[in-house]
């Protein structure tokens, strides 16, 4: 079988990854030279602690152990096993991770409530003041910026892989087939589009309106911290954002503690996780209304800064680089993915949200079962 994946971010490479896995010959197009979308621009957590529970909690997992299995394989990617603590300050905090704990599932996410002590023990770069934290053990972290190269490499190695970069896809020809903007027709048995938030032009005409927005977000990476930071780090604001964490606890901590002005009107929360160079990835906001501001913002940055040494117990390193994204995700944001066959033989599959990186490769070896390769 011979598969043709139009995107090169992360979804697209693990579908490309899945068909190689599976014996067939992949050609990719990417219309940059490089992915440059939310499959760079972001965390690179594997992050399975605030899932929803049932299909989404099921697919995280399930991507966490593939992820796992590739890492092994493909040592560039760097894959690290850290999980993650989520510091909280107080009775109403504490309370919302009590309830996490006591879910029905919360063994299979690896969730443990610690003492501050417990906490520092497991990461001693936590010296500031907090009364206990929510860990997650089967949280993890790969390298954004580099895991699509990496997984190239592994896959040009196997020599059934041909990546097509500079080549923008224009139209989808009959059946099993595209034709790119110079003019060449890419064939095969199969196609999948991973368009990312590229939802307009070819994608629009294929599939019409679909039921996937573009998000907005901004980041920012520090210098060297100087020592490890052994875990990812949230905040209690991630209590509001993911879905594990609805309780009668949260409502109460909504209704009986403010959120930070600054982090409400941009609907922050804190994610922190170390890159292998030591420096830190840190962010986000998430912008919805369109048209999007083409500017980034200081308040967020400040805000995060003061969370972030207020953990720490000392001074941030200098801010090396500061960046904005747009990632898809489906307006049903219960939804995992957009996946929809468009023609015969072809499949648009986006909106994972900003779940993508987590969950892409239990997303394509979904695509990959349903269309029986």
């Amino acid at each position: 079988m011979k598969v043709i994946v139009v995107g090169a971010g992360v979804v697209g490479t693990m579908h490309a990854w899945h068909a190689v896995e599976r014996g067939h010959e992949v050609v990719h197009i990417e219309r940059e030279a490089e992915a440059r979308g939310a499959s760079l621009r972001n965390f690179g957590q594997i992050w399975v602690s605030g899932r929803a529970g049932g299909e989404e909690l099921e697919t995280a997992l399930r991507a966490r152990e593939l992820w796992e299995g590739i890492g092994a394989r493909v040592p560039g990617l760097g894959f690290r096993a850290i999980g993650s603590l989520t510091p909280v300050r107080n009775e109403l905090e504490r309370a919302v991770a009590e309830a996490a704990a006591a879910r029905p599932d919360a063994a299979a996410r690896g969730y443990e409530l610690l003492t501050a002590d417990e906490a520092r023990a497991v990461n001693p770069a936590l010296r500031g003041e907090f009364e206990a934290a929510l860990r997650c053990e089967r949280d993890a972290a790969v390298e954004p910026r580099t895991a699509q190269l990496a997984l190239r490499e592994a896959l040009l190695a196997t020599g059934r892989y041909t990546f097509l970069p500079d080549r923008e896809v224009r139209d989808v020809v009959g059946e099993h087939a595209v034709r790119d903007d110079r003019g060449e027709t890419h064939s095969g048995d199969a196609v999948v589009l991973c368009t990312g938030a590229w939802l307009s032009g070819l994608v629009r005409e294929v599939a019409g309106e679909i039921p996937v927005r573009r998000v907005r977000l901004q980041m920012m990476q520090t210098d060297p911290l100087g020592e490890p930071l052994t875990t990812s780090v949230a905040d209690a604001d991630s209590f509001r954002y993911y879905p594990a964490y609805a309780s009668g606890a949260l409502d109460a901590l909504n209704a009986g503690q403010a959120q930070d002005p600054t982090a409400a009107a941009h609907r922050m929360q804190l994610l922190m996780v170390q890159r292998l160079d030591g420096g830190l990835t840190i962010g986000d906001t998430h912008e919805y209304e369109h048209p999007f501001a083409f500017d980034t913002l200081e308040d967020p940055y400040e805000h995060l800064t003061r969370v972030v040494e207020s953990f720490l117990g000392r001074p941030l390193p200098r801010i090396r680089r500061r960046w904005a994204g747009v990632y898809a995700q489906c307006v049903d944001t219960t939804r995992v993915v957009h996946r929809q066959k468009v023609r015969d033989g072809v499949w648009l599959v986006t909106g994972p949200g900003g779940r993508g990186m987590t969950c892409s490769p239990a997303i394509a070896e979904t695509t990959a079962n349903e269309l029986g390769w």
